[in-house]
């Protein structure tokens, strides 16, 4: 019933359908790609430009897990970076348990930055890291419960609009400034890196990071399925409701405050399962990641590509991280000069972002032709 549910979705969104087709279609060239043709052959697939797609499509994710509240639902975070980062530090903690005694300092229970501050036993909150499953628990019950209870403050107040959007962006700055502390225990302004392995495989070995690959991309499909499915059900044409005329809803007896806060909870949950890919194939967790202008840039992201598409989100998210790429090799000073031109001219001359200026122009010549 329920795979029928989901053929049902994707056979009425073309879009998605494309990008299904790109996904799968990565899925299947690049570990070819890469492990075939020789290193130095011209269809050879660097380990490097591997983990650069990997990278962009855990953004990917993070720009659906804003899309779905923003575009769909009317809540503009800029804060959804918080959660990200508190995914990324969940596995980030996993990694250097498994460190053990590998570490600079040999210490087979600390981590090195806990031996060079002299701390002498473990925190309590580090203990159970040494296990995966907690720490894929921790990577779900962290940001979800931080959702849950900050929504359901701010929506049971009903603070909307502009002001949540500037209390979500205190609540990242917030955690930034507490995460930067030495004595908070989490690596203070150098976060976590050097890890080794994961699940007992070396993290630098070419399968291992073919495998995060992989996993990276069904997880990319998965919150993508997930999301349109949602959407395109009955709880999701209440939420675009909500979305476009809230108090309308509410007089009808819709509870929307409950709606609100479960959307931004599995907003959440899907922004730390980005967090927490992202992490293992990038090799290094900081406060920095907790810093409200990348927040701001995820929703520059989903403007960019087109909110209100999921799909669009990803164009947006991967055509503004390979500009970025681009500029601050090329032109290192100018990335933000280039970004800040970039939204003004898409705010400007393609309000609906890339992804809605295609379809309006789809749907013109469409008009057209049955003219």
């Amino acid at each position: 019933m329920v795979n029928s549910g989901f053929s049902a979705v994707i056979r009425g969104d073309r879009g998605g359908q494309v990008f299904l087709g790109i996904l799968l279609g990565a899925a299947v060239l690049v570990p070819a790609l890469n492990m075939l043709p020789a290193p130095g052959s011209a269809l050879h697939l660097s380990s490097y430009t591997v983990t650069l797609l990997a990278k962009y499509m855990t953004y990917a994710m993070l720009a659906i897990s804003v899309d779905l509240i923003w575009g769909y639902c009317g809540i503009l975070s800029l804060g959804h970076g918080a959660f990200f980062a508190l995914g990324g530090y969940a596995m980030g903690m996993y990694l250097m348990r498994q460190i053990g005694s590998r570490g600079v300092y040999g210490n087979p229970v600390l981590p090195d930055f806990m031996v060079f501050l002299n701390w002498k036993e473990l925190p309590w909150f580090w203990h159970g890291f040494d296990s995966f499953p907690f720490a894929l628990s921790m990577i779900l019950l962290v940001p979800g419960a931080l959702a849950l209870g900050f929504g359901y403050l701010a929506f049971r107040s009903r603070v909307s609009g502009v002001y949540l959007s500037i209390i979500t962006q205190a609540l990242t700055y917030a955690l930034m400034l507490a995460f930067f502390r030495n004595d908070m225990g989490f690596g203070g302004n150098n976060g976590f890196t050097d890890f080794k392995d994961l699940l007992g495989h070396d993290l630098q070995a070419p399968a291992t990071r073919m495998v995060l690959f992989l996993a990276t991309v069904a997880a990319l499909g998965g919150s993508y399925l997930l999301c349109r499915f949602i959407i395109a059900s009955r709880a999701g044409r209440v939420i675009q409701a909500i979305r476009d005329a809230e108090n309308r809803a509410r007089f009808i007896g819709y509870r929307v405050e409950s709606y609100k806060l479960w959307m931004f909870v599995l907003s959440a949950l899907l922004a730390g399962i980005a967090g927490a890919l992202y992490v293992p194939q990038i090799g290094i967790i900081n406060p920095s990641e907790f810093s409200p202008a990348n927040s701001i840039e995820i929703v520059i992201w989903v403007a960019i590509g087109g909110r209100g598409t999921l799909y669009g989100a990803v164009v947006g998210a991967f055509l503004v991280n390979y500009a970025k790429s681009y500029f601050t090799a090329a032109l290192p000073s100018m990335w933000l000069y280039a970004l800040g031109a970039l939204f003004v001219l898409v705010t400007l001359f393609l309000p609906r972002g890339v992804v809605g200026a295609v379809l309006a122009m789809r749907r013109d010549r469409h008009k057209a032709a049955n003219s």
